[in-house]
């Protein structure tokens, strides 16, 4: 088959494949076309070849690609670029041009906007300048104000969208408080619902700049300017988390009861102002017997449980609960797990058989020593200035 209309330019011989579903197959016999065709002109020959076979076609883009590289000039510049030759038959195989995404109608706020939460795919949650939440159900068209802060929404964090209508989201503020909300997110009604917080958490001492919710919905927690992060219930049926309760009323009419919770736990070290948390799992599947936080940066997290496996779990790294590094030279359970605090990439285990005696068994660097009677344990690493090798401290705390 030859392809007309084109007598001032090389020819090519080549075939076209493709991997996509039967419709969208040609036939599969060589051709000559024009060797400085770009990728408009490719796929027009594609879809006129389409079109010989089925009289309904309606003509689609097509990317085109050779040697498994996609061809982004004219043919003959691309062999000549790649060192191929043009006297054999070239197989070109094409696939389906994915179309650049139109911009959609923007979804406008009264000032700037300063956290966004797309999580869901129901929904966007998005925090503003303006002390407002919004929800978006759609490019453009808010269906929900969230009401009440008195500063920035500096931080915002959906809680559970799945499963039930009702949805349930926290935002955290400069005004030193964070905010659950309930909404039906299934609602899209045209003039936005404003709503008000059922559920206060006070206990920060400055702002209050992330939260982050637990994979269950049951806890969120936040870090905040005054060097703290703090743990919250979000279920209001736990004992010793409400400690107070207010109602309002409009038109004498009761609205939903509003709470106000305290942390359930203060986690306190950090010197500087918390600027960003995170709540995942850690899933060993097997009781923790050691952890130890220290490697790269010191943010790493050496797990020892009762498997002969040593785990190490990287939080840096989002939307995964997945160890980076598992570790199984055991042959038993793992007592304790120690990071080298001379080097970032070592961290040394020790296992325990139970025989007569109870022995003890520490890890270095794929050598192995052995300490006998001992009944409980924590291990120390620890090495002096101009020292070559480590000292190895087996404490018995029983």
């Amino acid at each position: 088959m030859d392809i007309e209309n084109e007598t001032n330019s090389r020819r090519i011989q080549v075939r076209f494949v493709t991997k996509l579903k039967a419709r969208y197959k040609v036939p599969n016999t060589a051709i000559a076309i024009p060797s400085h065709l770009h990728r408009l002109g490719l796929s027009s020959i594609v879809n006129k070849l389409l079109q010989a076979v089925n009289s309904e076609w309606k003509t689609e883009p097509f990317d085109f690609l050779i040697d498994g590289e996609l061809v982004r000039m004219p043919l003959e510049e691309f062999l000549l670029a790649k060192g191929i030759s043009a006297e054999k038959t070239l197989e070109i195989e094409y696939i389906r041009a994915v179309a650049p995404r139109r911009e959609e109608e923007p979804c406008l706020h009264d000032d700037w906007v300063s956290a966004v939460d797309g999580s869901s795919p129901r929904f966007i949650l998005t925090g503003c300048y303006d002390g407002l939440g919004r929800v978006w159900k759609q490019a453009g068209q808010c269906t929900h104000i969230l009401e009440g802060h008195t500063g920035v929404v500096s931080s915002v964090s959906i809680i559970n969208s799945e499963g039930t209508d009702s949805a349930i989201v926290a935002t955290a503020s400069k005004d030193q408080t964070l905010r659950l909300w309930k909404f039906d997110a299934e609602d899209s009604s045209d003039q936005p619902a404003r709503l008000r917080a059922f559920k206060i958490l006070r206990g920060h001492n400055a702002s209050v700049h992330s939260v982050a919710a637990k994979t269950s919905g049951d806890m969120v927690c936040s870090g905040s300017w005054d060097c703290t992060i703090n743990l919250w219930r979000t279920n209001d049926s736990i004992d010793g988390d409400t400690v107070s309760i207010k109602k309002r009323k409009v038109n004498n009419t009761d609205e939903e009861s509003q709470s106000e919770g305290e942390a359930v736990s203060t986690l306190v070290g950090h010197t500087q102002c918390v600027s960003s948390v995170d709540l995942s799992d850690i899933f060993c599947g097997k009781v923790l017997n050691c952890i130890d936080v220290g490697g790269e940066g010191l943010a790493l997290i050496a797990v020892a449980g009762s498997d002969p496996i040593l785990r190490i779990w990287d939080p840096r790294k989002p939307e995964t609960s997945a160890p980076v590094f598992q570790f199984s030279s055991h042959s038993s359970w793992i007592s304790a797990c120690k990071w080298h605090n001379w080097s970032s990439n070592s961290v040394s285990s020790c296992y325990h058989q139970f025989h007569t005696k109870t022995r003890f068994y520490v890890q270095i660097g794929g050598r192995e020593a052995a300490c006998e009677n001992m009944t409980n344990w924590s291990l120390e690493l620890r090495s002096e200035p101009g020292e070559i090798g480590i000292r190895l401290d087996l404490a018995i705390k029983g």
